[in-house]
């Protein structure tokens, strides 16, 4: 095939020529406005801001600039969540349900299962728009078809309709040149020059899908006070086999202050890693020590972050590789972090915790236990024990549900262990009471979420485990704390095992049986919809 009739090929592939069965207008017969204003309720809003006064005029200048590049990223996402983005929207008359579209980048709804709540639309394909429509994974897994497992590739059909896999930059061609031309600019407003040359190599990894080299340059930014993550992040949108990142842009502001509180916890990931309760074989893998904990404002989310339920906190790069030479960076997204805790965790606790217990609700067990969170993806075991690959391949869509499960288990291992240590002050029962509020406000998200299926597991079998009792009398939940601290335990042990083993059967497994909501927590939800307690935010930005 020569130059011309290869680009005209690709053309034809591109977005718009190449239309998923998604990507067909609603068939509009809109229920009553009344449900989508209760749907529309699930959602509380926040303003994303930060302390301008803290920024020069040469920063707020970057920032307008990355916002146009967290645009295009937004623009990108809702395709692959979804497909023609305008022919939805033009579909919809009522204008609630329009907004709810919006909020959930299509016509599912990502709190509630991936429900369909417009009529005429079907189910969600498991695979998003990532894949064809029609394509079984049977179909996928006999294909000799290379890059089909990448990060990186949409998967379509040829004129033969043999499945191809196509480059990110190569099918999103226009929307990558642009993005790519505004890296450029910021790089060259940027005067941070770590910063400067991040953005330099993330304008050429967008252009060619090799993120190595600029996630490097990410982890090794110390000294900057706008960060920006932007590109293919999370693989969170592809439910059929967790292969395919989504485009995300989180627009950031550093905590000085705060961050430099956290520094002196990354030295302690060595010590924790060996303290874990497993056979030595499942932690072997050393984390890496070039680790960052950093407080910030987030002032603008995009793409697949600001998709449902919305994040308060990050762990990157991805790359198992990085991970273990170098490790991570952990961001905490403090002003939205403190939003969730004050319009969502402390009405939730006022309904559901034991009157008893409620007084050990607090913010810094919240920041403690959530930043925790995100330092544990980087203990444990990246790549199985007995030649299958990293975990991620090997466990497919229940990897992520089953690393949010990790996370959650070993970063309160690890606050259990530096509060041992006199590292963390304050009363133990704040961070257990806090987690177990924490669960009833994650499991809200749904079965779609991966975090959502790692707290509905993390429930059921701490209620096995006698880890808390409801009580008849007030109707809330109480809890064992020595119970509680075994469960957790052996949990931890499970989920390790699971992960070193790549034993996908044994996790589908856990997942059918526990990553569920039974008869009585689903009565308990109901209450918290009924005292008009938010599921999550969604920004002013």
């Amino acid at each position: 095939m020569n130059r011309i009739l290869l680009l005209l090929f690709l053309a034809a592939l591109l977005p718009g020529a190449c239309q998923n069965q998604s990507d067909q207008p609603a068939k509009n017969t809109s229920p009553a406005p009344s449900k989508y204003k209760k749907l529309l309720a699930k959602y509380d809003t926040f303003k994303l801001t930060t302390d301008q006064t803290k920024l020069n005029d040469n920063e707020k200048k970057l920032i307008a600039k990355l916002k146009e590049v967290a645009r295009i990223m937004d623009d990108i996402f809702w395709y692959e969540a979804y497909g023609n983005k305008d022919s939805l929207l033009q579909s919809i008359n009522d204008p609630d349900a329009r907004k709810f579209a919006i909020i959930n980048y299509g016509p599912w709804d990502r709190l509630d299962g991936n429900k369909p709540f417009i009529e005429g639309i079907g189910p969600k394909p498991p695979g998003a728009n990532f894949y064809p429509a029609d394509m079984t994974k049977e179909e996928f897994d006999k294909a000799d078809l290379p890059g089909k497992e990448s990060l990186y590739t949409m998967i379509r059909r040829d004129s033969t309709g043999k499945l191809i896999a196509i480059p990110y930059h190569q099918f999103f061609k226009e929307q990558t040149a642009r993005a790519v031309q505004l890296l450029d600019e910021a790089a060259g407003i940027a005067q941070n020059p770590q910063l400067k040359h991040y953005l330099k190599l993330r304008a050429r990894a967008l252009a060619t899908d090799d993120y190595h080299d600029s996630d490097v340059a990410w982890l090794d930014m110390k000294t900057n006070h706008i960060d920006v993550i932007v590109g293919p992040i999370e693989t969170y949108e592809d439910q059929l086999f967790g292969y395919k990142a989504s485009h995300a842009c989180y627009i950031l502001v550093k905590d000085m202050d705060w961050s430099k509180r956290l520094a002196r916890y990354a030295k302690f990931l060595p010590e924790l890693q060996q303290s874990l309760p497993v056979p030595p074989r499942y932690k072997k893998e050393k984390p890496g020590t070039d680790t960052e904990l950093n407080a910030y404002d987030a002032i603008y989310y995009a793409g697949d972050c600001n998709a449902g339920s919305k994040t308060i906190a990050v762990n990157l790069p991805n790359d198992e590789k990085i991970q273990l030479a170098k490790g991570t960076r952990r961001l905490q997204l403090k002003n939205v972090m403190r939003a969730k805790f004050e319009k969502i965790l402390v009405p939730i606790a006022n309904v559901l915790i034991h009157p008893d217990q409620r007084k050990w609700i607090d913010f810094d067990a919240f920041f403690a236990n959530t930043m925790f969170h995100e330092v544990a993806h980087g203990l444990g075991i990246k790549n199985t024990i007995n030649g299958r690959g990293p975990v991620r391949k090997a466990l497919k869509q229940h990897a992520s549900a089953l690393e949010e499960g990790k996370a959650d288990m070993l970063g309160l291992f690890m606050v259990r262990q530096l509060h041992k240590k006199g590292e963390i002050k304050g009363d133990i029962r704040s961070y257990y009471t806090t987690f177990m509020a924490s669960i009833f406000r994650s499991v809200r998200f749904g079965s779609a979420s991966a975090h959502g299926k790692a707290n509905m597991i993390r429930f059921n079998f701490f209620k096995e485990q006698g880890a808390f009792a409801k009580d008849p009398a007030t109707g809330t939940y109480k809890i064992d704390f020595d119970k509680f601290e075994q469960a957790m335990d052996k949990l931890s042990t499970r989920i390790l095992t699971l992960q070193g083993d790549g034993d996908y059967e044994a996790v589908a497994k856990l997942v059918a049986e526990k990553g569920i909501i039974g008869p009585e927590l689903q009565r308990d939800l109901d209450r918290l919809n009924e005292a008009g307690i938010p599921v999550d935010i969604i920004f002013e930005q």
